[in-house]
Order: C-alpha cells, then sequence, then structure tokens
C-alpha cells in the first residue's frame, strides 16, 4: 500500500514537473525545454554561430534561461548564465530607462530644450562645435534623443545615409529635429552630457545607484569592474575569428554596456512587472512618440519609405522601439556590433518577453526563426531590423 502511494505521489510530482519544464508561446501553445534546446543547437550549427545566451519570461518572470557554446573558441571556454557579455544598445535601454527615473524624481523635464540645463551653449562642448552654425540645437530636448527624432547622425564617423566610414567625422543636423525618426546614438550622448551635467554623477554612478543595486545586477556596468575578468566572453567574427572588446573606463549611454544573461532577465522582469516606475511615467515610456515609415534601420537618413509595418504599428517610444499586433503591445531593442549580436522583445500584455545575447558576427541569421520557433513571434520587423535568415533570398 505504501509502495503504491509513493508510486503515485512520484507520478504527479514527475507529471507537475514535467509541465513546468515548457514554455508557453503567444498562441497559447506551448514548447518544450527540449524542443528548445534541440532548436536552439540546430539554428546555432546551421550558421555558425558561435555562442549564445538565451531567456523567455512567462508570466512577467523567467521561465527558461541557457547559455550555448564558446565564450572564447580558441580556448574552447565554454559560455554559462553568469559569463560577461556585451550588450551593445541594449545600453540605450538601460539610459532610456534611466532618463525615464530621472524624468519621475524631476530631474529632468521630457520637453525643456536641453540647452537649458546647460551653463554654456551646445556648440560650445568641443564634442558638438561643429552645429555652430546651425541653430536647431536649440529645438532638442530629451523626448527627442531617447525617441531617435533629433536630425543627428547615428555615428558621426559613418555616414547617415550611405553607411560609408567618414573620416572626417563632421556633426551635423539632417533634418528638423522632431521632424522623423533616425536612429541616432549622437543623440543619445547629448541627453548623457546634460544629465550628467545636472546630476554631477557619470551614468555609471546613477545607474548603479537607481538601476543596478535595486534590481540585483551585480555584474553589470557601463564601464569594466576587474570583478568581470573571471568570466567574460569575446566575440567572434564570421570566420570563428576572435574580436575582442575594449574594457571601457568611461561610460558611453549608448553603447558601452556590458551584462550578463542573468543580469539582464532581471532588468526586464522589473520591466514587465512594472516597477520602479509610476503607471504615467512608464505608460509614457512605452507610448509611441514617433510612427516608423523607413524601408529599413540603417542606413539610418534616408528617404526611402514603406507601408510594410504599418500592420503592426512600427514605432518609437522612449528608449525603446515599439509594436503592436493581435498579443497586444510589445516594446524592443536591438544590440549591434562588429561580432555582437543582441535581440530583446517584450509582449506586456502577455507576460513574454524573450532576450537573445550572441558574440557572434552570424547571430542575427538564426533570430527570426528563433523568435517564431521558441514564442510563436512572427511581428518582429525582421526585414525593417536586417534579420534575414541563412538561407533568405534577397
Amino acid at each position: 500500500m505504501k509502495l503504491k502511494i509513493l508510486l503515485g505521489l512520484m507520478m504527479i510530482f514527475n507529471l507537475a514537473f514535467g509541465q513546468k519544464q515548457q514554455i508557453k508561446r503567444l498562441d497559447g501553445t506551448k514548447i518544450s525545454f527540449v524542443e528548445i534546446d534541440e532548436t536552439v543547437k540546430l539554428l546555432m550549427d546551421k550558421a555558425n554561430v558561435q555562442g549564445l545566451s538565451l531567456s523567455i519570461l512567462n508570466e512577467n518572470q523567467q521561465a527558461y534561461i541557457k547559455s550555448y557554446g564558446f565564450k572564447n573558441l580558441d580556448q574552447n571556454e565554454y559560455l554559462d548564465t553568469s559569463t560577461v557579455l556585451y550588450g551593445a544598445s541594449f545600453s540605450k535601454a538601460v539610459f532610456g530607462y534611466l532618463t525615464m527615473k530621472l524624468v519621475q524624481e524631476k530631474v529632468i523635464d521630457l520637453d525643456k530644450p536641453l540647452y537649458q540645463y546647460l551653463n554654456k551653449s551646445i556648440p560650445e562642448y568641443e564634442y558638438f562645435s561643429d552645429l555652430k552654425s546651425d541653430e536647431r540645437w536649440k529645438l532638442m530636448t530629451a523626448r527627442m534623443c531617447l525617441s531617435h527624432t533629433t536630425g543627428l547622425p547615428n555615428v558621426r564617423w559613418v555616414h547617415p545615409t550611405t553607411g560609408v566610414e567618414d573620416t572626417l567625422g563632421v556633426m551635423r543636423i539632417y533634418f528638423s529635429p522632431g521632424k522623423k525618426y533616425a536612429y541616432s546614438g549622437e543623440g543619445i550622448k547629448l541627453l548623457q552630457l546634460v544629465i550628467e551635467e545636472i546630476t554631477k554623477k557619470n551614468v555609471e554612478e546613477l545607474s548603479i545607484e537607481k538601476i543596478f543595486i535595486p534590481i540585483g545586477m551585480t555584474r553589470t556596468g557601463y564601464i569594466w569592474h576587474e570583478r568581470f575578468d573571471e568570466n567574460y566572453a569575446i566575440g567572434h567574427l564570421t570566420d570563428n575569428t576572435l574580436n575582442p572588446k575594449k574594457k571601457r573606463t568611461k561610460p558611453v549611454a549608448g553603447a558601452s554596456l556590458v551584462t550578463t544573461i542573468a543580469d539582464y532577465t532581471r532588468f526586464i522582469e522589473y520591466l514587465m512587472n512594472q516597477k520602479g516606475l509610476d503607471n504615467r511615467i512608464f505608460k509614457e515610456m512605452i507610448s509611441p512618440q514617433i510612427e516608423i515609415f523607413s524601408k529599413t534601420q540603417f542606413p539610418v537618413i534616408t528617404e526611402e519609405t514603406t507601408t510594410e509595418n504599418k500592420a503592426i504599428n512600427l514605432s518609437y517610444g522612449l528608449g525603446w522601439g515599439l509594436l503592436k499586433c493581435k498579443y497586444g503591445r510589445a516594446f524592443f531593442k536591438e544590440g549591434h556590433d562588429d561580432a555582437w549580436r543582441n535581440y530583446n522583445i517584450n509582449f506586456i500584455d502577455k507576460g513574454i518577453s524573450i532576450i537573445i545575447i550572441t558574440n557572434s558576427a552570424n547571430g542575427e541569421l538564426i533570430f527570426k526563426e528563433l523568435l517564431e520557433k521558441l514564442i510563436g513571434d512572427t511581428f518582429t520587423p525582421w526585414r525593417w531590423e536586417g534579420y534575414f535568415p541563412i538561407d533568405y533570398e534577397k
């Protein structure tokens, strides 16, 4: 009798455990951990993605987290969930959230012209000195910086219409601020300058105080910390050549974030549970500020438009790209550098998120299939973002 009871309890436990080893997708169907594992490994092998870290949220909580492949292929060293990875433009999402914290604290106003916070005019700062002959800098606000509508280029050393390296690196305003969307890292740099002058603290100090410590992100920083040396990843180019990242000593709000899949998952959980910001401020952050009609995300400044993404209401909020589909609202952010490809999308009305961080120049080749198979996301504007699958014929 006791044996039967024991066997019965074991069956119930195994059934319950098995049920938990599943992820719910957007359409309500489920995928098992085993299927996730097989899918990721198959796609990584197909596209030669050397390393990848993945997490998925269900009901706004971490439901799956795992690292695959190598942190250093040459040394045969494997990734794990505490390996420090390069966040690339995930930096902008964290900085956007930081800015909204400062808006909530009334440290900065989204619509007050930025120059009014400074002790001297914007062109008097050497980095922005090229703007002295164009007074449209007086129109720029924090809202414009976070929604990428300043008219400034993405990176001054890359021509914003051709994508060709520009050795002169002249800073220009390419359209009237607020007129349209054009992704701009230089706009984020301008906002960083203003925030650091207002607070007398740099972005790293502010982030530690207002984000990293409250959330428990102990292996994240806008600068490099010695404790990261024990476990960090190297980037890999398409041919497996190693591409190490610089260990920065000065924070760059739009680009220098390093983190782990575990830490960044904590950050996304925090946002999905709408912690840290009051309801009004959070709603503003993920509300459309500007519609997006550009055919592609890069090059950033182009006259070529499309209505292809009208169906998902593609737009930009404050630090985040936005879309809307039959499953409700979603906010997302990409990260892209020579040997790093990252993506995160959060379907807030369904409580489902996915975070992908790869230390591989081939990473984006598998994003479309990962999103579709793992969470049923067929809404991410993959053509606009350039996430063409390896066997896609353009």
